[in-house]
């Protein structure tokens, strides 16, 4: 059984630091829903797993590394591990494939550092249909384990990119309509046309999107607030903004 000592242990747990995941092109996939993706998308290297763990997920644990509590424990980062933990390849896709499949939705992370919120985006992204999500700028690793974690298993649905920039020219070349969203944007949400292919852009809580991305975009779109908050944070935004794409895009479809 292998402990905190083993050396396959050790060099997992490395893949805590982003230096690590970018030199080994690997990172860490915690708990039996993210490694049940990660399976079904071919991309897991190894799993370690309990004893426990391998008595409840004979089907994910299979061929899995034993260990102790005390080596999960050192390899997972949540309070309470659920005794899976899988080293998996990085999944993402250079720019001119995922925009080679002509996808109708996408949503672009302009800088946007907070994991938690990445993450809660890409599964948003996913259940919404979006094809991909772009990580762009000094947007935060989409492998960060709190990113990966919030994904809850959407990081291996979809096209992950990363840019160095948002890449503007590409996707309006894709037939992208680019959408900043943008609490002082002059057009509602619910004035917006969404009916076609559409890039959602989004920036970070604290700064927002770029001035340059700003001007680059086809329109700057505002949700409207009914109430009194003054603002939605950046995941409910995305969330509100996707789904009234999914929306439009699937009444569309009704009435061709």
């Amino acid at each position: 059984m292998f402990t905190t000592r083993t050396p396959r242990v050790v060099a997992a747990r490395r893949l805590h630091r982003r230096r690590d995941r970018d030199e080994t092109g690997r990172f860490l996939a915690e708990g039996p829903q993210a490694v049940r993706e990660a399976l079904a998308a071919g991309a897991v290297v190894e799993v370690f797993a309990t004893p426990e763990a391998v008595r409840r997920h004979p089907d994910l644990a299979a061929g899995a590394s034993v260990v102790t509590d005390d080596a999960l424990a050192a390899l997972a980062e949540t309070v309470a591990p659920q005794g899976l933990v899988a080293v998996c390849r990085r999944v993402d896709v250079p720019l001119e494939a995922a925009l080679a499949r002509r996808p109708w939705l996408v949503a672009v992370l302009a800088g946007i550092r907070d994991p938690g919120n990445a993450g809660t985006v890409l599964r948003t992204a996913d259940a919404a249909g979006a094809g991909a999500v772009v990580f762009a700028g000094e947007a935060v690793d989409p492998y960060n384990g709190k990113c990966v974690r919030a994904s809850a298993g959407s990081l291996f649905h979809l096209d992950v990119v990363r840019t160095p920039q948002v890449p503007v020219d590409a996707l309006r070349g894709a037939g992208l309509r680019l959408l900043a969203a943008d609490p002082r944007g002059p057009v509602s949400l619910d004035q917006a046309d969404l009916t076609g292919p559409t890039a959602w852009l989004f920036g970070s809580e604290a700064h927002g999107l770029p001035a340059q991305t700003l001007a680059g975009a086809d329109a700057r779109v505002r949700i409207p607030i009914h109430g009194r908050a003054e603002s939605l944070n950046l995941a409910a935004a995305a969330a509100v903004c996707l789904y009234a794409s999914a929306s439009a895009h699937r009444s569309k479809e009704r009435f061709l």
